[in-house]
């Protein structure tokens, strides 16, 4: 976390981010969360959905999700198909060698299921902030006979858990604020399943808007400040930054409109 009110905004760089999820036993959906490199520049050592930026190249953000699903997770949206005969390709991707992922997929006769991956969230970082990335988040369910893993370059660890759990647990999994918000999101519908979360997505579609948080600087808030989200009535007023605001009544309104961190470094909503 590095920010700076007075930081003239960079361009948000363009990514993509997949919520891989899966029903266990007893029919509930998990979500599959990976945590990053304590040396990483950009959300070290949190649990976060596998994501990255875009690629030359990759005009349909589905297909920069998809490729760093398949980098990060080991995951390949492609019924059918086992990620273990591509174990190669992978580790040349993360290490940046070789063909692009696309030309490799076409070389191999293998089609991905992009229309697979459900539209959840567009999330744009703060312009405090110093690294910004305009990520997409896209709802997948993994494959048949797939099993995800973390790649031991970008990720170090891995773990399966409900929305319920992953917020009871959002202290060890140092969530950042898109993925607790995702989580937050999820929560109601999960019990029903990965089916009830693919109507969550669907009900959502066609009102997902970017959203940037601003930074507001106030005595009282835990370190001084907070991030709020376009439908907090500061976010126009005495809230500081880029993005645009949505009205209360905006259909991903509501449950929460501020992110506050407290002493350990933790991010909760309220």
């Amino acid at each position: 976390m590095d920010f700076d009110p007075d930081r003239e905004p960079v361009e948000p760089r363009g990514a993509a981010a997949v919520i891989l999820v899966r029903d266990r036993p007893g029919g509930e959906a998990e979500v599959f969360l990976l945590r990053r490199h304590r040396k990483a520049k950009f959300m070290a050592q949190s649990f976060v959905f596998p994501g990255g930026i875009v690629d030359p190249g990759e005009d349909d953000l589905r297909l920069t999700a998809a490729r760093e699903l398949f980098e990060e997770a080991g995951v390949l949206l492609a019924p059918g198909v086992d990620p273990a005969e591509f174990t190669a390709w992978r580790k040349e991707l993360v290490a940046n060698e070789g063909p692009p992922f696309s030309e490799r997929l076409s070389a191999a006769g293998v089609s991905l299921d992009l229309d697979g991956l459900d539209l959840f969230a567009h999330w744009i970082t703060p312009s405090a902030e110093k690294r910004r990335y305009s990520a997409q988040f896209f709802l997948a369910e993994l494959p048949a006979g797939q099993t995800p893993s973390f790649d031991n370059v970008e990720t170090v660890d891995e773990v399966w858990v409900t929305p319920a759990e992953a917020l009871e647990r959002r202290g060890e999994l140092r969530l950042p604020p898109p993925q607790l918000r995702t989580l937050l999101e999820m929560r109601e519908a999960a019990p029903g399943g990965v089916a009830a979360l693919r109507e969550l997505a669907a009900a959502r579609r066609e009102h997902v808007a970017p959203i940037v948080p601003r930074l507001l600087q106030e005595e009282g808030l835990p370190h001084g400040f907070a991030l709020v989200l376009p439908w907090d009535p500061t976010y126009t007023t005495t809230a500081t930054g880029a993005g645009e605001p949505l009205p209360a009544d905006h259909p991903l309104a509501g449950g929460g409109s501020r992110f506050v961190m407290d002493a350990d470094g933790i991010w909760d909503q309220l």
